[in-house]
């Protein structure tokens, strides 16, 4: 009975079955976004007008569609999918290769007629033959009038090889669910942060109490006045306040300590800082009014409390300068980082307060990932190695001789009839 479930479960359509319900459920994964609010769910999936007549907001949070690759059914099925491969492994894959190993001697001539390719040679020299198969890297069992040769043995691995490496990125899927976590900080410059903004984390992770401090931020803009790239100067604190390391990252360039990855991934103004007149710093926060590629932000000052006038100073870069307007939207100029401007009192720019979006994550099963990717690759080059077999039967003063591969047949046909041209 259990020898039969194993064979069931090491058969090859049952493998792919799996792996159709693993591409289904990661395809549903990509159209619903993952690890949303319920509010986000509730307004682009109602009930009343489901999304392909299925998925409403319920259905979602009740199956777990909302974090598919976390929920206990698709690591099961990513389990179930291993263990298939495993057992296919040790139940058809390493017997074929023990079998591909043995001397496979043909014992009648009729057995010629099934292979690929065969001849019968009627004037020979027996020992050029055997030299001519061992110049051409055969590997040679001889019995009696009866001869076996193989070469590329090596080829019948990448199956296997195809097996452990799927199998190392099984692994490392499980292994980052369970202990990955990915967490967004909005930080201003100069301040530290913690992580605090978990957005996902595995059901056994432990969320790491690191510190840092953003030192700098700033942006590089083209001749366009667009967004080149934008750096943030990290520096990583210990428990005592101390830094243990310091870098300057930007998009695609991460600070990396202790499997932590810290990315660069937003930025955003947070406020105007003045000084007046009696050296007192005053900020004005902005509030952002076009929150697209292009940002834009804004913020008021009173300049006459009596009269409840004031200025509004737009702001749309961290160049330094900003354009102000009054209350009735009429143009008043610019101003620039250390510029003063005068109305009822003189205030000076300071300041442009700027914040950093940083996402830092940790996935312990990428270099499990990787390695498995690396084996995956291997098992490419491996396969393109030719399993290819040739049989000798000397009767009647005759030579039966015919061979077999598993691939590149062509090929084999050509060093073939090169090897009985060498023979004649």
């Amino acid at each position: 009975m259990k020898q039969k479930i194993f064979r069931n479960l090491a058969d090859l359509r049952f493998s792919i079955f799996i792996l159709l319900l693993i591409s289904f459920c990661s395809i549903i994964g990509t159209i619903i976004e993952q690890d949303q609010s319920i509010e986000t769910y509730k307004l682009n999936y109602p009930t009343n007008n489901p999304i392909f007549g299925i998925f409403s907001w319920d259905l979602i949070l009740q199956f777990g569609l909302d974090h598919v690759y976390k929920t206990w059914w698709f690591l099961m099925l990513i389990l179930l999918f291993g263990i298939s491969l495993i057992l296919c492994s040790f139940l058809q894959q390493l017997p074929s290769l023990k079998i591909a190993r043995r001397c496979q001697f043909l014992r009648t001539t009729r057995q010629f007629n099934r292979l690929k390719i065969s001849t019968v040679l009627n004037s020979f020299f027996f020992t050029k033959i055997l030299y001519g198969i061992q110049n051409s890297q055969y590997s040679i069992f001889h019995q009696q009038n009866f001869l076996y040769c193989y070469k590329g043995l090596i080829g019948r691995i990448a199956p296997i090889v195809v097996h452990f490496s799927m199998i190392l990125v099984l692994i490392g899927t499980i292994f980052g669910s369970l202990f990955g976590f990915k967490a967004q900080e909005i930080v201003p410059k100069t301040e530290n942060f913690h992580i605090q903004n978990v957005l996902n984390n595995g059901v056994l992770t432990i969320i790491p109490s690191t510190s840092g401090r953003i030192n700098d931020f700033w942006i590089i803009y083209t001749r366009q006045k667009t967004v080149s790239q934008f750096y943030s100067d990290i520096s990583i604190l210990d428990k005592k306040g101390n830094e243990i390391k310091h870098q300057t990252i930007y998009v695609n360039s991460p600070l990396i300590l202790n499997d932590i990855y810290y990315y660069q991934t937003d930025w955003d103004l947070l406020g105007l800082r003045f000084k007046n007149e009696n050296n007192k710093i005053i900020e004005y926060p902005l509030i952002n009014i076009l929150n697209t590629q292009n940002k834009v932000w804004l913020t008021w000052m009173l300049t006459d409390e009596t009269s409840k006038t004031g200025l509004i100073f737009i702001i749309d870069n961290l160049e330094g300068y900003c354009s102000i307007y009054n209350e009735s939207g009429q143009f008043k100029g610019n101003i620039e980082l250390n510029e003063t401007i005068h109305f009822n009192q003189s205030v000076t720019l300071i300041d442009v307060i700027s914040s950093t979006g940083l996402q830092l994550k940790r996935d312990p099963g990428i270099p499990i990932i990787y390695l498995g990717f690396f084996f995956l690759m291997l098992s490419t080059l491996v396969s393109y190695i030719t399993y290819s077999q040739i049989w000798i039967i000397q009767k009647d003063k005759k030579i039966f001789i015919g061979g077999s591969t598993n691939r590149a047949l062509f090929e084999f046909e050509l060093e073939f009839f090169r090897f009985l041209n060498y023979l004649g």
